[in-house]
Parts: C-alpha cells; structure tokens; sequence
C-alpha cells in the first residue's frame, strides 16, 4: 500500500466514529431552543414600520432610561465613552474623518429601533421594554436634531421619521 493510500486509511479509520456519532447525536453544544426563546428572538422590523410592536415612549422617558442603561458606555447625551457617539456629529460622512452618529449615518428611525431592541444593552439586550425602546429612540431622535422633543415615537410614528442619511443606502426589499 502506498503512503498516500495508508494515511488515507488511516484518516477514515480514525474519523468513521466520529462522524457516525456527530450524525447521530449532533455536536452536543447548548440546548434546543424552546418555540418561546424562538418567539422572542423572531423580531423583525423593516424600514416601512412592518414589524414594528405595539408601544410609545417620549424623548422625555427616553432620557431616564437612556441615562439609566446607556450613558455608562455611550456617555452624556450620546457623546461618546467605551463605546461609539450616538449624537453630537461636528463631521459629515463626506469629510475626512466622519462622525457615525444615528443623525448622520442611520438611514431609518426602524433600523435603530430595531437595533436598540435586539442588542441592547450589552450586558441584557432585549431586556428593554417596547415603551422603553420607543423612549430611548425618541431622545437619540430629539439629540440628533430630528424630531422636536415633544414628539411621540410609536408603530405610527416612527417609520415617518425622515432620517437625513435615508438616501445613503442601498434599499433591497426581502418583505416581499
């Protein structure tokens, strides 16, 4: 036998186990997912709004839950810390070194809402309510000069918002 054949040999004789039990039992990593973990990760918001849960929240409630779960990292009034700036951009995205800021790149108010809702706060994300998360999107709304403090942000509401980067992406319908 020739050594290209023997260490193919080899190979299948040391792997056949292993792939008969990898088939029959699978890797044994974690836990199936229940249909209510399933359920609760299935959120999907799209740009029209579709998707969007029932709720409202205000830039004035948003400031309170803004302060109380996202300051640490994103700083006062979204200027930045540990993590990105969400407001305060002194730069477009066409100068040299732009500032990234929900006013200046996000193309949607339903992209951050869905954002926000699905991965933050890091430590607990989804962990916020709706009504929280409409709040807290309404004050990163009313910070970066988009809407007047006194709106209030919902499934109606929302999708209206005019995003000043709207036209800065490249849209593909998957709701179809």
């Amino acid at each position: 036998m020739s050594t290209k054949a023997a260490c193919f040999f080899v190979l299948v004789c040391a792997t056949a186990p292993l792939s008969a039990f990898a088939a029959a039992d699978g890797p044994r990593l974690g836990k199936p997912a229940t249909p209510e973990e399933i359920a609760a990760w299935n959120l999907t918001v799209f740009p029209d709004g579709k998707g969007l849960p029932p709720g409202h929240g205000s830039s004035i409630e948003g400031k309170a839950v803004y302060e109380h779960h996202c300051a640490a990292c994103h700083g006062s009034n979204g200027l930045g810390g540990s993590a990105e700036e969400l407001a305060g951009a002194k730069h477009s995205l066409t100068d040299a070194h732009p500032d990234k800021t929900i006013g200046t790149y996000w193309p949607t108010a339903t992209t951050l809402f869905d954002f926000v809702r699905r991965s933050m706060p890091p430590a607990a994300p989804g962990s916020l309510s709706n009504d929280q998360t409409y709040a807290v999107c309404a004050y990163l709304l009313t910070l970066n000069a988009i809407i007047a403090e006194s709106a209030e942000m919902n499934a109606l509401a929302l999708p209206q918002v005019k995003m000043p980067n709207r036209e800065g992406f490249i849209r593909m319908d998957v709701a179809k």
